[in-house]
């Protein structure tokens, strides 16, 4: 790779998003049904949180960009996002079991989690059938590309980083680097 033309930048994202009286109003709106919200989050607008909404815990200075639909897709479903976490542009997180998401997460535009499965035998139509589901989970400071594809039962160990594209099948160690489509591991965090 030539660097010649290559710089480094400052991490602007919560410059951009400050709270204001507009977030505030989206966060009373869209979020008022939610178990636990923290302090300072910022929601963009088109944001929602379908179905159980009281299954949902937002931990402080959480970011939601625009379009983020957050879904416990039943009674029993849960979603957690830590502190100081950001959801980028079209994040779908549907969770049938619990999907957890840790402190200090970066979550690129166009990500999509989901815990579940449908079954596959030949006997029934395939939308007959019922699910399997087995946990998320995201450890703390890790960054997820764009597009990235988190399927269900996947551990993401602390400081992890997942390329762009990738789809995740399978744990991530800590520090690692995941890419491709399944992720494997391709380096690891200096």
């Amino acid at each position: 790779m030539n660097d010649f033309n290559k710089i480094v930048l400052k991490n602007n994202l919560r410059f951009h998003h400050k709270p204001n009286l507009i977030n505030n109003i989206r966060k009373i709106v869209r979020l008022r049904n939610c178990a636990s919200l923290g302090s300072n989050i910022i929601i963009d607008q088109n944001v929602k949180i379908l179905r159980y909404p009281k299954n949902v815990v937002l931990g402080d200075n959480v970011i939601l960009k625009e379009g983020v639909r957050i879904c416990p897709t039943n009674n029993n479903a849960s979603i957690k996002i830590g502190n100081n976490t950001s959801l980028g542009y079209h994040t779908m997180i549907f969770s049938s079991k619990k999907i957890t998401i840790g402190n200090d997460c970066m979550i690129a535009p166009f990500t999509y989690l989901v815990d579940s499965n449908h079954l596959t035998k030949k006997e029934k139509p395939m939308n007959t059938q019922a699910m399997e589901a087995n946990d998320i989970f995201i450890d703390d400071d890790v960054w997820i590309g764009t597009g990235v594809k988190i399927l269900s039962g996947v551990k993401i160990e602390k400081g992890a980083v997942i390329a762009a594209g990738s789809i995740v099948n399978s744990d991530v160690p800590k520090y690692s680097i995941f890419a491709g489509a399944p992720a494997k591991k391709i380096g690891i965090r200096e």
